[in-house]
């Protein structure tokens, strides 16, 4: 097995992303045969009625991550959200069991987002090797 800091966590949703503010977060490689991994994320528990609608929902769920140092790519955490466990001091950890994939989705989202916005030749190129730089969160792709 090998864990991951968890730098940043975003889920997906129908119209955009949801940002979660983290207080702490791991992610560890199983590594085994079903190439599971397990996001665990410590949050105020402020967000606890959105989990919990989540949990209700017993669906899978897609997480934008970044694992390790804010300048590494975005990852997208297909998974199950498993549990709820309430800390004290008003916070919460929040445990999900999926896989990552970490390929150049990133890459092709930012660039559909810059064309989506209208921007071309030179502007888009610029704009483009400025963002990969900053790695800003992008929204899924809308459905047309």
């Amino acid at each position: 097995m090998k864990t991951f800091k968890l730098i940043s966590l975003y889920v997906v949703e129908e119209h955009g992303l949801k940002e979660i503010n983290l207080i702490e977060g791991l992610v560890i490689n199983k590594e085994n045969d079903t190439r599971t991994w397990l996001l665990e994320a410590y949050v105020s528990v402020d967000y606890l009625e959105y989990f919990e609608e989540l949990l209700k929902k017993d669906s899978p769920s897609t997480l934008q991550i970044i694992i390790s140092r804010r300048e590494n790519d975005p990852a997208f955490f297909y998974s199950q959200f498993l549990k709820i466990n309430k800390l004290g001091n008003g916070r919460m950890s929040l445990l999900f069991s999926g896989y990552v994939k970490n390929s150049n989705t990133y890459v092709e989202l930012l660039l559909a987002d810059l064309i989506e916005r209208g921007l071309t030749g030179q502007e888009l190129l610029q704009e483009f090797k400025h963002k990969m730089i900053t790695k800003p969160t992008i929204p899924p792709l809308k459905k047309h």
